[in-house]
């Protein structure tokens, strides 16, 4: 974090300081990493503690000052020897401190904010403009998924004076949580990825959904750019609720960044982009899976944008070797049998979209084996969409169906309606059923898929499958 005196951090938060035991007056500075979670602080940290559903970061706050935190902020003074700004509430502490830093740091005149948000391909895209980016300037990204209300602001608290790019990954679970990340950091480029039933459930229905990825673009200026999926039809309206500047991504004639000729293979995608006024390149892009051709070309959109020359972001596109751990990560090896392992969200697009790479990549003598948990946070439509899925494995030809867990199970039944009676189709309980399912059948050549929502735990599974088979 940039450096602040503690009466800064006081008049940010709204709070008021506590220094009874300590040495500590009001100028003094802090400039320490910020984090909620009291394993991550070192030594001159700020530790905030947050209430939890089934926790209170309160509890954590000596494990905190024993790593050497430097400030501590609070809802209620603790019997501990280091200065504490004691706030109403943690995370709406942590989301103004946050927004005065990044006031701060805009003020110096350098910094531009890229936000992105979508129902998938978020963290993705984030990874990919880091890599872009940081090969042109300073630039800070969230670590895996940080983009919520605590995760996101936490990232923009690393900011400094040097950086020149913040990318911030905005993520929702309910109308006005996008809106509320905005208000911190209004982005100068906002990407819209897809809109689909990710969170469905939690949200209140798709038009619910579609509101609130709206929420990325609705307060831009016009000297502001939005990056929007031309493919996507719940996407192209928000060109109308926007006073920027749009720009298209897509496959289609109408996207400004395009691509064709796409090609999908063993170790990535391939694909020709073409940008506006012609200029065009091939990209030979080793991230697995076509539906990360749409994430690519959403961060070739941004970097132009900010001034980032097409040479240098393919270069930076094509030094990406893995989207994220657990994000289509290709494992395994021995006797040519591959283990790919996506099972760290799963959405119905992104379930979809596995499973046709899956077809795509498997050896002409291997088979196909898909192990498949439960799609969460569907709601209403769970149902139907795990029918759909079942639907589509059958209809994809994928040779052996693992389907593990209860809330997964009428995936199983569906697919058996649909013709896979004769054993194509297997249902387990657990995790390590499917481990030795998996095991004692695979053969020579074989490519595994592992796909699942993350509550479903079965991105270990796919670990221990990569590492049995590496």
């Amino acid at each position: 974090m940039i450096a602040l005196t503690l009466a800064e951090v006081v008049a940010a938060t709204g709070g008021r300081l506590e220094t009874v035991g300590t040495s500590a007056t009001e100028s003094t500075v802090v400039d320490g990493p910020v984090t909620t979670d009291s394993r991550e602080v070192v030594p001159g940290g700020i530790f905030v503690a947050k209430r939890g559903e089934f926790d209170d970061g309160h509890r954590f706050a000596p494990g905190a000052v024993e790593r050497g935190a430097a400030l501590l902020i609070v809802e209620r003074p603790l019997d501990l020897p280091v200065p504490q700004v004691v706030v109403a509430d943690s995370v709406d502490a942590l989301g103004a401190l946050a927004t005065e830093v990044v006031a701060r740091v805009r003020a110096l005149g350098r910094l531009r904010i890229v936000g992105v948000t979508g129902s998938n391909g978020k963290t993705t895209t984030k990874n990919l403009l880091r890599t872009v980016l940081e090969a042109v300037g300073p630039t800070v990204a969230a670590r895996k998924s940080y983009n919520n209300e605590v995760g996101a602001p936490t990232t923009m608290l690393e900011l400094t004076e040097q950086t020149e790019y913040l990318v911030a990954e905005m993520g929702a679970s309910g109308v006005g949580e996008i809106a509320r990340l905005i208000r911190m950091a209004r982005p100068d480029v906002g990407i819209v990825l897809k809109v689909g039933l990710a969170h469905a459930g939690e949200f209140g229905g798709i038009e619910k959904t579609v509101q609130a990825k709206s929420e990325m673009v609705t307060d831009l200026l016009a000297t502001d750019v939005a990056v929007l999926n031309a493919d996507d039809p719940r996407v192209v309206p928000m060109a109308d609720v926007t006073a920027a500047r749009v720009v298209w991504f897509g496959l289609g004639e109408r996207a400004d960044v395009r691509a064709t000729d796409v090609v999908v293979h063993a170790r990535g995608t391939s694909f020709t982009v073409t940008v506006p006024g012609g200029e065009s390149a091939r990209v030979r892009f080793s991230v697995l899976g076509e539906h990360h051709v749409m994430n690519a070309l959403a961060a070739i959109a941004a970097s132009l944008e900010l001034g980032v020359p097409l040479a240098t972001v393919v270069s930076g596109l094509e030094r990406v070797t893995l989207a994220e751990q657990w994000r289509m990560q290709v494992m395994g090896g021995r006797d040519d049998i591959t283990v790919i392992n996506d099972a760290y969200n799963a959405s119905p697009d992104s379930v979809a979209a596995a499973l046709k790479t899956l077809a795509q990549v498997k050896r002409p003598e291997g088979r196909t084996i898909a192990v498949l948990g439960e799609m969460s946070e569907l709601g209403e439509f769970s149902g139907e969409e795990h029918d759909r899925i079942g639907l589509l494995a059958v209809r994809l030809g994928v040779s052996q169906l693992v389907v593990v867990g209860e809330g997964a199970r009428r995936l199983h039944i569906t697919a058996i309606n649909e013709g896979s009676w004769d054993g194509e189709s297997a249902y387990v309980e657990t995790a390590d059923e499917a481990f030795e399912l998996v095991t004692s059948t695979v053969r020579p050549g074989d490519t595994v898929l592992v796909k699942s929502s993350n509550s479903a735990g079965l991105r270990h599974l796919g670990d221990r499958l990569g590492e049995w088979f590496a």
